[in-house]
Protein backbone atom coordinates (compact mmCIF):
# COMPACT_ATOMS: atom_id res chain seq x y z
CA UNK A 1 0.00 0.00 0.00
CA UNK A 2 1.23 3.31 -0.68
CA UNK A 3 1.76 6.40 2.07
CA UNK A 4 -1.60 7.42 1.84
CA UNK A 5 -3.24 4.59 2.02
CA UNK A 6 -1.48 3.41 4.82
CA UNK A 7 -2.56 6.59 6.53
CA UNK A 8 -6.22 6.47 5.87
CA UNK A 9 -6.24 3.16 7.04
CA UNK A 10 -4.71 3.26 10.13
CA UNK A 11 -6.63 7.06 10.78
CA UNK A 12 -10.08 5.01 9.80
CA UNK A 13 -9.64 1.98 11.69
CA UNK A 14 -9.03 4.41 14.82
CA UNK A 15 -12.21 6.49 14.13
CA UNK A 16 -14.04 3.65 13.88
CA UNK A 17 -13.40 1.85 16.86
CA UNK A 18 -14.06 5.15 19.10
CA UNK A 19 -17.49 5.29 16.84
CA UNK A 20 -17.75 1.74 18.15
CA UNK A 21 -17.09 3.18 21.67
CA UNK A 22 -20.19 5.36 21.27
CA UNK A 23 -22.14 2.51 20.37
CA UNK A 24 -22.29 2.75 16.36
CA UNK A 25 -21.87 -0.30 14.66
CA UNK A 26 -19.20 0.84 13.03
CA UNK A 27 -16.53 -0.31 10.12
CA UNK A 28 -13.47 0.77 7.30
CA UNK A 29 -13.47 -0.17 3.82
CA UNK A 30 -10.94 0.67 1.40
CA UNK A 31 -13.00 1.38 -1.51
CA UNK A 32 -16.20 2.91 -2.17
CA UNK A 33 -16.95 -0.58 -4.57
CA UNK A 34 -16.40 -2.79 -0.65
CA UNK A 35 -18.49 -0.17 0.91
CA UNK A 36 -21.37 -0.21 -1.20
CA UNK A 37 -21.05 -4.31 -1.18
CA UNK A 38 -20.51 -4.15 3.00
CA UNK A 39 -23.83 -2.02 3.14
CA UNK A 40 -26.06 -4.33 0.78
CA UNK A 41 -24.57 -6.95 3.04
CA UNK A 42 -26.51 -4.95 5.61
CA UNK A 43 -29.75 -4.60 4.04
CA UNK A 44 -31.83 -7.25 3.98
CA UNK A 45 -33.79 -7.80 0.46
CA UNK A 46 -38.01 -7.25 0.93
CA UNK A 47 -36.64 -4.11 3.10
CA UNK A 48 -38.34 -0.68 2.80
CA UNK A 49 -35.29 1.29 2.20
CA UNK A 50 -34.80 5.57 1.96
CA UNK A 51 -32.03 7.65 1.57
CA UNK A 52 -31.32 11.58 2.05
CA UNK A 53 -29.62 14.03 -0.44
CA UNK A 54 -26.44 12.29 -0.31
CA UNK A 55 -23.80 12.24 -2.99
CA UNK A 56 -21.76 9.81 -1.34
CA UNK A 57 -24.20 6.89 -1.82
CA UNK A 58 -24.67 7.77 -5.65
CA UNK A 59 -21.23 7.90 -6.07
CA UNK A 60 -20.48 4.40 -4.93
CA UNK A 61 -23.34 3.06 -7.01
CA UNK A 62 -25.09 2.01 -3.42
CA UNK A 63 -28.84 3.83 -5.25
CA UNK A 64 -28.21 2.13 -8.04
CA UNK A 65 -27.91 -1.16 -6.82
CA UNK A 66 -30.76 -1.16 -4.69
CA UNK A 67 -33.45 0.44 -6.94
CA UNK A 68 -32.71 -2.82 -9.47
CA UNK A 69 -32.45 -5.09 -6.92
CA UNK A 70 -35.22 -7.12 -4.33
CA UNK A 71 -36.01 -3.75 -2.69
CA UNK A 72 -39.12 -1.70 -1.64
CA UNK A 73 -37.53 1.83 -2.53
CA UNK A 74 -38.39 5.31 -1.44
CA UNK A 75 -36.83 7.33 -3.73
CA UNK A 76 -38.11 11.24 -3.30
CA UNK A 77 -35.71 11.74 -6.34
CA UNK A 78 -38.28 10.64 -9.01
CA UNK A 79 -40.84 12.73 -7.41
CA UNK A 80 -42.63 14.92 -10.41
CA UNK A 81 -44.04 17.42 -7.44
CA UNK A 82 -43.44 19.02 -4.51
CA UNK A 83 -46.07 17.50 -2.77
CA UNK A 84 -44.90 14.40 -4.08
CA UNK A 85 -41.33 14.97 -2.30
CA UNK A 86 -42.70 15.69 0.45
CA UNK A 87 -44.49 12.86 0.92
CA UNK A 88 -41.37 10.49 0.26
CA UNK A 89 -39.31 12.33 2.81
CA UNK A 90 -42.44 11.46 5.35
CA UNK A 91 -42.64 7.81 4.34
CA UNK A 92 -38.88 7.65 4.75
CA UNK A 93 -39.48 7.49 8.93
CA UNK A 94 -41.33 4.34 8.33
CA UNK A 95 -38.02 2.96 6.16
CA UNK A 96 -36.12 -0.30 7.59
CA UNK A 97 -33.28 1.46 6.21
CA UNK A 98 -32.61 5.01 5.87
CA UNK A 99 -29.26 5.82 3.89
CA UNK A 100 -27.20 8.99 3.79
CA UNK A 101 -23.62 10.00 4.74
CA UNK A 102 -22.07 12.68 7.42
CA UNK A 103 -20.40 16.29 6.91
CA UNK A 104 -18.13 15.84 9.21
CA UNK A 105 -16.51 13.11 11.77
CA UNK A 106 -14.27 13.67 14.64
CA UNK A 107 -11.75 11.52 15.27
CA UNK A 108 -13.35 10.91 18.70
CA UNK A 109 -16.05 9.45 16.80
CA UNK A 110 -19.09 12.04 17.03
CA UNK A 111 -21.20 12.82 13.62
CA UNK A 112 -22.23 16.31 12.30
CA UNK A 113 -24.65 16.74 10.49
CA UNK A 114 -26.01 20.10 8.32
CA UNK A 115 -29.68 20.57 6.80
CA UNK A 116 -31.75 22.74 5.01
CA UNK A 117 -35.13 21.52 5.66
CA UNK A 118 -34.19 19.18 8.71
CA UNK A 119 -35.95 15.88 6.43
CA UNK A 120 -32.12 14.33 6.54
CA UNK A 121 -31.10 14.73 9.80
CA UNK A 122 -34.87 14.38 11.79
CA UNK A 123 -34.14 10.57 10.14
CA UNK A 124 -31.03 10.11 11.35
CA UNK A 125 -32.04 11.01 15.03
CA UNK A 126 -35.33 9.32 14.84
CA UNK A 127 -37.99 6.94 12.56
CA UNK A 128 -36.13 4.71 10.53
CA UNK A 129 -35.48 1.17 11.67
CA UNK A 130 -31.33 1.77 10.97
CA UNK A 131 -29.69 4.22 9.81
CA UNK A 132 -26.61 3.53 7.72
CA UNK A 133 -23.75 6.20 6.96
CA UNK A 134 -21.27 6.05 4.21
CA UNK A 135 -18.81 8.53 4.32
CA UNK A 136 -15.44 8.95 2.79
CA UNK A 137 -12.16 9.56 4.84
CA UNK A 138 -12.20 13.39 3.80
CA UNK A 139 -15.03 14.02 6.19
CA UNK A 140 -12.62 12.80 9.37
CA UNK A 141 -11.44 15.88 11.13
CA UNK A 142 -9.77 16.54 14.88
CA UNK A 143 -12.58 17.32 17.11
CA UNK A 144 -16.45 17.89 16.99
CA UNK A 145 -16.19 21.61 16.59
CA UNK A 146 -13.68 21.28 13.91
CA UNK A 147 -16.34 18.71 12.32
CA UNK A 148 -18.99 21.79 12.54
CA UNK A 149 -16.78 23.94 10.83
CA UNK A 150 -16.39 21.46 8.04
CA UNK A 151 -20.19 20.86 7.69
CA UNK A 152 -20.44 24.82 7.72
CA UNK A 153 -17.70 25.75 5.74
CA UNK A 154 -16.81 23.32 3.16
CA UNK A 155 -19.57 20.90 2.70
CA UNK A 156 -22.96 23.43 2.58
CA UNK A 157 -20.92 26.36 0.08
CA UNK A 158 -19.89 22.97 -1.76
CA UNK A 159 -23.31 21.35 -1.94
CA UNK A 160 -24.78 25.31 -2.98
CA UNK A 161 -22.82 24.76 -6.35
CA UNK A 162 -25.23 21.91 -7.32
CA UNK A 163 -28.48 23.69 -6.29
CA UNK A 164 -26.95 27.14 -7.11
CA UNK A 165 -29.44 28.79 -4.28
CA UNK A 166 -29.23 33.01 -3.81
CA UNK A 167 -27.02 32.60 -0.43
CA UNK A 168 -23.93 34.30 -0.35
CA UNK A 169 -21.40 30.89 -0.23
CA UNK A 170 -23.08 29.93 -4.00
CA UNK A 171 -21.50 33.25 -5.30
CA UNK A 172 -18.28 33.13 -3.71
CA UNK A 173 -17.89 29.69 -2.47
CA UNK A 174 -17.27 31.21 1.29
CA UNK A 175 -19.70 30.58 4.14
CA UNK A 176 -21.59 34.21 5.21
CA UNK A 177 -23.65 33.68 8.23
CA UNK A 178 -26.27 34.05 6.37
CA UNK A 179 -30.18 34.10 6.65
CA UNK A 180 -31.01 33.50 3.60
CA UNK A 181 -34.49 31.94 2.93
CA UNK A 182 -32.70 29.41 0.67
CA UNK A 183 -30.18 28.62 3.37
CA UNK A 184 -28.85 24.93 3.66
CA UNK A 185 -27.39 25.39 7.36
CA UNK A 186 -30.88 25.64 9.18
CA UNK A 187 -30.50 22.29 11.68
CA UNK A 188 -26.96 21.38 12.91
CA UNK A 189 -27.04 17.72 14.25
CA UNK A 190 -24.03 16.44 15.80
CA UNK A 191 -24.93 12.89 17.42
CA UNK A 192 -22.58 12.16 20.17
CA UNK A 193 -23.44 8.34 20.98
CA UNK A 194 -25.53 5.88 19.35
CA UNK A 195 -28.82 5.24 21.07
CA UNK A 196 -30.27 1.92 21.07
CA UNK A 197 -26.70 0.78 20.58
CA UNK A 198 -26.04 -0.34 17.00
CA UNK A 199 -28.76 1.81 15.25
CA UNK A 200 -26.77 4.03 13.27
CA UNK A 201 -24.18 1.92 11.29
CA UNK A 202 -21.30 4.15 9.58
CA UNK A 203 -19.04 2.62 7.04
CA UNK A 204 -16.05 4.58 7.11
CA UNK A 205 -14.08 4.18 3.70
CA UNK A 206 -10.54 4.90 2.88
CA UNK A 207 -11.39 7.04 -0.19
CA UNK A 208 -12.48 10.62 -0.64
CA UNK A 209 -15.95 10.73 -1.51
CA UNK A 210 -19.00 13.46 -1.62
CA UNK A 211 -18.68 16.94 -0.28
Amino acid sequence: MTPRELFNEKRGNTVVKNLQGRGFDACYCKTGEEAKEKALEWIKEGSLVAWGGSVTIRDIGLTEALSGGNYEVIDRDRAATLEEKHKAAMAAFSADYFLTSANGISEDGQLVNVDGNGNRVAAIVFGPKYVIMVAGINKVVRTAEDAMMRARTVAAPLNQQRFLKSTPCTLTGVCGDCKSPECICNQLLTTRNCRPAGRIKVILVGEELGY
